[in-house]
């Protein structure tokens, strides 16, 4: 399906908020810190020149093993989001416990459909009706994709966009459920402000417009619960706000669990027949996967594990992308400059949301500069044993994000660069 290479031999706050996180994991404990050049990773790479991005196979690979252990036995649809990168798609999917794929445009998900993947769930309504005119004229994309909606006016659109004369194919809806949870009588909201439909009986109305309407099939439901799967629950140095969260999330999975329950029921009153019901992310997979209601659970960033999910209890990951920075100055004792490296995350704007040095440890940003657009100094001990033209080794705050930033991941086996792919930019796909 997708370009694929494979080598001869065979993936403000204060500086101190800025650190790696002590959980992060790192497979390198070898009797102390590593130096530059000392790492795999360096090793692997030393023949290439940084800026580049890796994805640790060996990191990957037990990180989805953990994913499908904790989902006890329900199939995982891959949040693409996530990934970025068809190669490393049609490698966790080829792995048993591992079903669909999880898209977030249109676009991604009819050009998806055409390299061959037969499950495409986007996650997110869309008003592209460029995209919605090939979906319905397509018999092998609207087999292959189902398409989210939470409001008729959706249906309205994609009728609209159908071949002359409102034929075309029938195309696979599935409805959103609002998790938020909701506290002094919705005065407080705990989770994103997705979908309008909270009550299993506005579920319910809306699948019998579906149901009622020709050219649609309903066949599934989604509940994310992005409060739970992606607030981690034990931060470090934050012991009162952990607890906190832990007590927040436990209720929350309560009064969603029941919630859920009911909206299943009032849905497949309407349509005996949905395919799936989704729930989950990295954060929640066990708890979502223990509710019968559930038949599969969606998941994307526990493959990468970025920083964001170091702070949680129930698991831990290894980082498996990284992405390498050269030191191209040395502006004077304790402190280099590495080329570019801001790469701040979406979301709310703060430390959390930007790449931490990992490797050399012993690195920090400058609080007055901080990862800059073309230059980020870095100050510590570590910089002192490193030299112009060595790399320093960060961690992205959230997943596929990063794959915006480069064209290829080099993926990398133990201490070897085993195959270089390329990434959904790579191939010359920006789909938001």
């Amino acid at each position: 399906m997708s370009p694929y290479t494979t080598d001869a031999e065979g993936d403000k706050a204060s500086p101190r908020a800025l650190r790696p996180s002590p959980k992060s994991s790192t497979p390198l404990d070898q009797g102390g810190p590593p130096c530059a050049g000392e790492t795999p990773f360096d090793r692997a790479t030393a023949a290439l020149d940084a800026p580049l991005a890796v994805v640790d196979l060996q990191a990957f690979d037990a990180n989805a093993a953990d994913l499908v252990r904790r989902s006890k036995g329900k199939p995982i649809r891959v949040a693409s989001k996530s990934v970025r990168c068809r190669a490393l798609l049609e490698r966790v999917l080829a792995r048993d416990g591992f079903a669909g794929i999880m898209s977030f445009t249109l676009p991604e998900s009819l050009w998806l459909a055409r390299s061959g993947f037969p499950d495409v769930l986007l996650a997110y309504p869309s008003a592209d009706r460029a995209g919605f005119a090939e979906l319905t004229a397509d018999p092998q994309l609207a087999a292959a994709v189902t398409v989210m909606i939470d409001d008729p006016v959706q249906l309205d659109l994609i009728d609209a966009a159908r071949p002359a004369g409102g034929a075309g194919e029938e195309v696979r809806v599935c409805l959103e459920l609002d998790t938020s949870y909701r506290l002094l009588g919705g005065k407080v909201r705990v989770g994103a402000r997705r979908s309008p439909l909270r009550s299993p009986a506005q579920l319910a109305a809306l699948a019998r417009s579906v149901v009622r309407r020709p050219g649609f099939r309903l066949v599934g439901l989604m509940a994310y619960e992005g409060h739970v799967a992606g607030v981690g629950d034990e931060v470090a140095g934050k012991p009162v706000f952990s607890r906190t969260i832990r007590v927040m999330q436990a209720a929350a999975r309560k009064e969603l669990a029941r919630r859920r329950w009911e909206a299943v029921r009032a849905v497949r009153a309407v349509a005996p027949r949905l395919e799936f019901v989704n729930g989950g992310g990295t954060g929640s997979v066990q708890h979502t996967a223990a509710e019968a209601a559930v038949t599969e659970i969606a998941a994307g960033s526990g493959l990468y594990v970025p920083r964001l999910f170091d702070n949680f209890r129930s698991f831990s990951g290894r980082p498996a992308a990284l992405f390498a920075q050269p030191v191209v100055r040395r502006p004077g004792p304790g402190v280099v400059t590495v080329l570019g490296g801001g790469y701040p995350a979406s979301g709310v704007a703060g430390p959390d949301r930007l790449p931490v040095p990992y490797l050399p440890v012993g690195l920090r940003y400058d609080p007055q500069e901080g990862p800059g657009e073309v230059q980020t100094p870095l100050l510590g001990p570590a910089a002192d044993g490193l030299r112009i033209g060595d790399k320093v080794w960060f961690r992205h705050a959230k997943a596929g994000e990063l794959c915006e930033r480069f064209s290829e991941l080099h993926l990398i086996d133990g201490d070897r660069v085993v195959g270089t792919v390329p990434t959904y930019r790579g191939e010359g796909h920006a789909f938001l």
